[in-house]
């Protein structure tokens, strides 16, 4: 064994009980987690067939993130104003590279 020794600090009918318990208690979170953090296991478990979960909130997730998205043309230092899916608005100010500005005004940069 490569931990031999470790039964001199540590009885075995502690050390033992205490590492299933842990294995046991670390198995147990694992599976909590996957339960609460997907639709597909719970649909799984209760026999619908795969494919037929809830697509809806994927459907809405996708809808509110295009909401989210802004094209426009903007000038260099120019800001616009960006309406989010949950109804905050944002600043952003529009930077461009150096050799992007250099290229649109007609100059070259040195280098």
């Amino acid at each position: 064994m490569n931990n031999s020794k470790m039964w001199l600090v540590v009885k075995p009918t502690v050390g033992v009980p205490l590492f299933l318990s842990a294995v046991a208690i670390g198995s147990f979170a694992v599976h909590v987690a996957v339960l609460t953090n997907t639709s597909w296991v719970s649909d799984f478990l209760s026999g619908v067939p795969m494919g037929t979960g809830d697509q809806t909130a994927a459907l809405e997730r996708d809808a509110a993130t295009a909401q989210a998205s802004f094209d426009a043309q903007a000038m260099d230092g120019q800001a616009i104003l960006v309406t989010l899916p949950d109804g905050t608005t944002a600043r952003a100010v529009i930077e461009l590279p150096k050799a992007l500005a250099a290229a649109q005004s007609g100059t070259l940069p040195d280098g």
